[in-house]
């Protein structure tokens, strides 16, 4: 049953973010041997607070092997019009910027969309032109589309944005795949930004105008670290087995921005990973909770959902006996568009699982940006795909220190924190004690 009495360790809170945040892990990039600290220390402090290793060999820790593609040119976009005998090719720093990318090559007819029209439907396999609008309305339109899971996008290259050279591609990571594995990982999305010139060009060729994208790479074989441990359940009629987890890598070492190089992702997702540490100290060190919990942090969200994507693969219990998971992202800040203190639930609407812990006292609304599509961009997404009732826990407020160097300790809102943290520890203790099993509302499942 629930101690009832349980309280956020305030001291330990802050231990975990300045360990993990801190210049000597160097951003923990993902696939790293910062990141492999940063799994090791995640290990040892499960092993303290008494929660089962279920990593390799015994251990907590699992070693992914991955296959990475590196760009070693510059990338180039070819026009082949209806009844022309030779396309138009575009490079890199020239004509567009590569802005994201999670494919070497692809192909597919254009769609044109004038984004002050509101919403159209996209063909299948397109690639997606928006345009007609001001930088909000294409923005919106865009992250639409993303959600959506489209092929590829284009959109005009803001008078802020820089065109950078085609050797500014090899700075890009593409996603890469975990080796062996059968099904994807989280779907990142292809944005090229165009500049005026070819906004205009495009605009006069005839929808279904085939564009076909390619950037030169090479495969390199790579790895990335997990921290996984359980919390065998005291009751073997328990319903289903209760996933929390976080990503534990962040970006590492990159361009200097005021001189500081280190993007140490103290929000982004130390905050997550120290959440779920927490929650395993204080199911660990109490009563045994009737239902198996398993406590996941996850390497490589950054570059792919890579990690999650591993763990989706060879969990330590089957998936169809996974009840729920509750993912924790950037919750180191307050949002300013809910009450103080407050969380939020992505895809809120689409199981009946946030109203139920928010019956049970836990501080937890709507996700109040919808437009954003953060219910598909964090590792639950792909647990979800498989039917799990999968969502993610935050707070970001659309801060600017999003992947940035300043997303660090000075940064942090200790007080938000720990009140968060604290806010959920006994909803949690409910529903790791319960037998509530949540669902998909219709039409909720991805």
């Amino acid at each position: 049953m629930p101690t009832a009495r349980a309280r956020v360790c305030k001291a330990c809170v802050r231990a975990h973010e300045e360990f993990l945040a801190s210049d000597a892990l160097q951003g923990r990039g993902s696939g790293t041997h910062d990141e492999l600290l940063a799994a090791t220390y995640v290990a040892s402090q499960l092993r303290q607070y008494g929660i089962a290793p279920a990593g390799d060999s015994g251990g907590y820790v699992q070693k992914v092997s991955i296959l990475q593609d590196v760009i070693t040119g510059p990338a180039l976009l070819s026009i082949i019009a209806p009844g022309s005998s030779e396309p138009v090719r575009w490079t890199s720093g020239k004509e567009f910027r590569v802005w994201d990318l999670s494919q070497a090559e692809f192909s597919g007819p254009l769609q044109k969309i004038e984004a002050e029209k509101g919403p159209v439907a996209v063909k299948p396999g397109a690639v997606v032109l928006v345009s007609e609008g001001d930088a909000a309305e294409i923005k919106a339109v865009v992250r639409r589309l993303v959600s959506a899971g489209e092929i590829a996008v284009l959109e005009p290259l803001r008078p802020e944005e820089q065109l950078l050279s085609a050797e500014a591609d090899h700075d890009l990571e593409l996603p890469g795949q975990v080796e062996g594995a059968k099904r994807p990982g989280l779907e990142n999305f292809n944005l090229l930004k165009l500049t005026g010139d070819a906004i205009h060009t495009l605009k006069q060729m005839a929808d279904g105008t085939l564009l076909h994208f390619t950037v030169p790479t090479e495969s390199k074989r790579a790895w990335t670290w997990n921290a996984i441990g359980i919390l065998q359940g005291g009751d073997p009629a328990a319903r289903g087995a209760v996933l929390l987890s976080a990503h534990l890598d962040h970006l590492g070492i990159g361009a200097a921005v005021n001189g500081d190089d280190i993007y140490n992702g103290a929000d982004d997702d130390a905050s997550g990973t120290t959440a779920v540490l927490e929650l395993a100290r204080v199911l660990g060190r109490g009563p045994r909770p009737r239902r198996t919990v398993i406590f996941a942090l996850f390497g490589s969200e950054e570059t792919g959902g890579l990690g999650s994507s591993y763990f989706r693969d060879h969990p330590p219990v089957p998936l169809q006996e996974i009840a729920v998971n509750l993912e924790f992202e950037m919750i180191g800040r307050r949002d300013p568009a809910v009450k103080s203190d407050t969380l939020w639930l992505t895809g809120w609407e689409r199981s009946n699982l946030g109203p139920e812990l928010a019956a049970h006292g836990a501080r937890l609304v709507g996700d109040p940006h919808p437009a954003e599509g953060f219910f598909a961009r964090s590792d639950n997404y792909l647990l979800a795909r498989e039917g799990v009732v999968a969502q993610t826990i935050s707070s970001y407020g659309m801060h600017r220190d999003l992947h940035q160097p300043s997303d660090d300790l000075a940064h942090l809102d200790f007080e938000h924190m720990d009140a968060a943290i604290g806010a959920v520890l006994q909803p949690i203790e409910w529903l790791v004690n319960s037998d509530f099993v949540p669902k998909w509302n219709p039409g909720g499942r991805p």
